[in-house]
């Protein structure tokens, strides 16, 4: 069959659009229920760098106060945790979390010989690689290829967005990327694709590698979409991104996919500027997505089968810039939701603000031990040979 190139770049589109929809998802078409005690974790990425000592607050810190003298969040607003930590004021939900014993937190998290741009920094973070090294695969996503050999029932993983983070890119597997379920199966269903996709014949390998893509996503997207709709969720979410991505997701959790990795991304956290309203806004926005969204699990009873783990690619710099805002620095904090923490509250001390390396916070918590963490104690899997090295585990969960 021939066609023009508007067509080819059209068939080319919907295999972008789904990010080459793994083979292995129409194993999900055998309508296996979800097990109990099924673990999922959800990730939610602060893109942007965000300031984690904005966010968890040492509020009988006088350094914190001396080097942040306008934007320092003022011990009376924070939210208090304990005689040394508080909230950001925002986080009211997260609080509620801490109080019922649902909410951990891992503070100086970070890795050697930090990088301060964005685009690098994130990519150690996604690839749980060294600074030194350069990765072109996601743990999550070498996660996906160690589930998926030989497997009968492999699992998956979706992300919430356009476009495929690295962080679930494995050399043979690949997560989903999507916004929406009813998007992507209206988009395959289009009678172009339909039409092109019964008329084709064997071609030359590009052409041949983009029907098998948009013919996996043909047979795949309807399924996803039906799987979304049983058990729509009666919980009000508020209509921001992240209620609405967050609302995706617990249609599927739901659902009968067996599905054990969602990633979703919440930004941008570059507060260079005026950081008190950009941060302020954003976190209204998480705190109130996260509040419906662990309300609808608690209801639901799967609380206890989820995690869900917060990081961002670097935090900020201890003292307050000239504009009101801070810049990239190094070590931040992690917040870890759920039903099923062993240990909860705050995990660790709090950053060091006497000792400093150039101005910035010392990490004391590698990421890739969180990572290992979670790889083993949650998802039951082979943390070694995804991380590529052994490390210590936590004992969060």
């Amino acid at each position: 069959m021939y066609f023009k190139r508007k067509e080819f770049l059209q068939i080319g589109s919907l295999a972008t659009a789904s990010m080459m929809m793994p083979k292995f998802l129409k194993a999900f078409e055998k309508k296996d229920m979800v097990p109990a005690g099924n673990k999922v974790v959800v990730v939610i990425q602060f893109s942007g760098g965000n300031d984690g000592l904005n966010t968890v607050i040492p509020i009988s810190n006088d350094i914190y106060y001396r080097e942040r003298p306008k934007i320092a969040i003022a011990k009376t607003a924070a939210l208090g945790l304990t005689t040394d930590v508080g909230l950001n004021p925002a986080l009211e939900a997260f609080k509620g979390l801490y109080d019922d014993g649902s909410l951990a937190i891992m503070n100086n998290v970070g890795y050697p010989n930090p990088d301060r741009s964005h685009f690098r920094s994130m990519d150690i973070w996604q690839s749980a690689s060294h600074s030194k090294d350069y990765v072109n695969t996601g743990w999550l996503g070498r996660y996906l290829d160690a589930q998926c050999k030989g497997c009968d029932k492999p699992t998956q993983a979706v992300e919430i967005d356009d476009m495929l983070s690295l962080a679930l890119k494995g050399n043979d597997r690949k997560g989903l990327a999507f916004k929406d379920p009813r998007r992507l199966y209206s988009s395959s269903n289009e009678k172009f694709y339909k039409d092109i996709n019964a008329a084709h014949a064997s071609s030359e390998e590009t052409v041949d590698y983009l029907y098998k893509t948009m013919s996996e996503t043909l047979s795949s997207a309807d399924y996803i979409f039906q799987q979304s709709k049983l058990h729509p969720t009666s919980q009000s979410y508020p209509n921001s991104e992240l209620g609405k991505n967050l609302k995706t997701i617990s249609s599927l959790i739901m659902s009968d996919i067996n599905t054990k990795v969602y990633y979703v991304s919440l930004g941008s956290f570059d507060t260079h500027v005026n950081q008190e309203a950009q941060q302020k806004r954003l976190f209204t926005e998480l705190n109130d997505a996260v509040k419906a969204f662990t309300t609808d699990l608690k209801k639901n009873n799967r609380f206890d089968d989820v995690l869900m783990m917060t990081f961002s690619e670097f935090g900020r710099r201890v003292s307050q810039n000239a504009s009101n805002g801070t810049d990239h620095g190094t070590a931040n904090n992690m917040f870890f939701i759920g039903g099923g923490l062993k240990e909860k509250g705050v995990l660790n001390a709090m950053p060091d603000l006497a000792d400093l390396n150039e101005g910035d916070l010392k990490h004391t918590v590698d990421f890739k031990n969180v990572y290992a963490t979670v790889l083993d104690k949650w998802l039951g899997t082979d943390d070694k040979m995804i991380l590529g090295k052994k490390y210590e585990k936590m004992n969060f969960i």
